[in-house]
């Protein structure tokens, strides 16, 4: 434990990661005194949780339940935010760990830039690259900020899709529009090397890729989008603030497939994603409040609605005129007026045929893409998925002492699971670098 004259101010940790799970991390660390370096590949700390328009089962706004929090990230004087950051070595030094942190430049000084968007607006790349926030459904500019709520709230150049860096040609109008000379082109990627008492892994995780399951028609067929595709639709920082709006027009008949790339063999994934069915429901809930003659159809291989509240949230969608179908559609082909959906409900054994103006398919999760690489450096276990390995007896505890793990990086959880895994690795934490 700590001696005399010791104080928590001297230990340093490490959290990788900066979504919902990282962010809580840090903070309950950060309370206890504790210093604290969070690492970001993003431009902006956020995670997916910030590309929600709402939370299950109390429909309340996403962004302003994450939004304090992440400022609050930034102005704690405990918490060394680096963003566009991550470990390219991780070695155990005695009880902790050297890491050797790869920081990609912004080509904007956040010192300096005062947010101001003047360089987003003379930029001549303005309105044509593809934004990736919005999941590609909005255009943005070569220097940009990655939404409005961002932390750090600072601009910074996509060296891709700058003209000037990608090929050396361009007038760079954007310096002429800074006033507080914040834009520099020579900035170089930054090497660190840090000590550290312990390490936090909240990396997250991805979602399937739709257009492996051919039979959807994901990205051949007009009207089928993914599940957080419809959550940009239906944010109201989202292309279309917030109105459901498909091609141009609002959609009436909404069929939603769940499952996709969950409990399947043929994906080698035959875990549940535990999200799935209450995002659906949440989605439902959220057609029929803003389209109020909408015409929805779920199709459900069973509905696990295992949380506080979710089995009654569950049954108050079907008491909304949700129509659920129990079977999962073998095809999906374009009608005359929009899609048809072609589906066994095994409850009757019948055949249905289903014509609809949306598909949504409410794709399962997946470890985030990078962290084989990140478990690799510090020789930490997972399982056969690719989620990491816990101790039967700490949710947070991994095979290597002094690294720690929260969030859907150890495997599917929903947000509060999520919160109560990362404060229960902010204790285990607290717990190693006092002993």
């Amino acid at each position: 434990m700590l001696g005399a004259g010791e104080f928590l101010d001297e230990r340093h940790v490490l959290v990788i990661g900066g979504g919902i799970a990282g962010i809580t991390a840090s903070l309950e660390l950060a309370l206890c005194g504790v210093k604290v370096t969070m690492l970001e590949e993003t431009p902006s700390i956020g995670g997916r949780m910030i590309q929600l328009d709402k939370t299950f089962p109390t429909l309340d706004c996403s962004s302003c339940t994450l939004t304090p929090k992440m400022v609050e990230v930034a102005l704690n004087p405990n918490i060394e935010l680096l963003t566009l950051s991550s470990p390219v070595e991780i070695k155990k030094i005695k009880k902790g760990f050297n890491v050797t942190i790869k920081k990609k430049p912004r080509y904007v000084n956040p010192s300096l830039c005062t947010a101001c968007g003047l360089c987003s607006d003379a930029c001549v790349m303005k309105d044509r690259i593809k934004d990736e926030f919005n999941l590609y459904l909005s255009k943005r500019s070569a220097i940009y900020i990655p939404f409005p709520q961002a932390v750090p709230q600072k601009f910074l150049i996509d060296d891709k899709a700058c003209l000037f860096l990608s090929r050396g040609r361009c007038k760079k109008s954007c310096i002429e529009a800074c006033g507080s000379n914040a834009i520099d082109f020579n900035e170089k990627e930054e090497i660190i090397q840090r000590d550290f008492d312990a390490i936090i892994i909240a990396t997250g995780f991805d979602l399937y890729e739709a257009a492996e399951k051919a039979e959807f028609g994901y990205g051949r067929l007009n009207g089928v989008i993914t599940s957080i595709e419809f959550e940009r639709l239906c944010s109201v920082t989202g292309p279309t603030g917030g109105e459901i709006v498909l091609n141009g027009k609002t959609p009436k008949r909404f069929y939603f497939i769940q499952c996709v790339g969950s409990r399947d063999r043929q994906t080698g994934a035959r875990f549940c994603s535990r999200v799935c069915c209450m995002y659906t429901a949440k989605h439902a809930n959220i057609i029929k409040d803003r389209i109020k003659d909408a015409q929805i159809f779920i199709s459900y291989i069973d509905v696990r609605a295992y949380g506080k509240g979710y089995e009654e949230f569950y049954k108050n969608t079907q008491e909304l005129g949700v129509f659920y179908i129990r079977g999962i559609p073998g095809e999906i082909s374009k009608s005359e007026d929009g899609l048809l959906v072609r589906v066994e409900d095994i409850l009757t054994n019948e055949i249905i045929e289903v014509a609809t103006d949306v598909v949504i398919l409410a794709t399962g999760v997946r470890p985030h893409r990078g962290t084989e690489k990140l478990l690799d450096m510090m020789s930490v276990d997972s399982d056969s998925y690719g989620f990491i390995t816990v101790s039967a007896i700490k949710s947070s505890q991994t095979n290597i002492d002094g690294i720690f793990v929260c969030g859907m990086a150890s495997g599917p959880k929903d947000i509060a699971d999520t919160v109560a895994s990362a404060g229960e690795a902010a204790a285990s934490c607290l717990e190693y670098i006092t002993m």
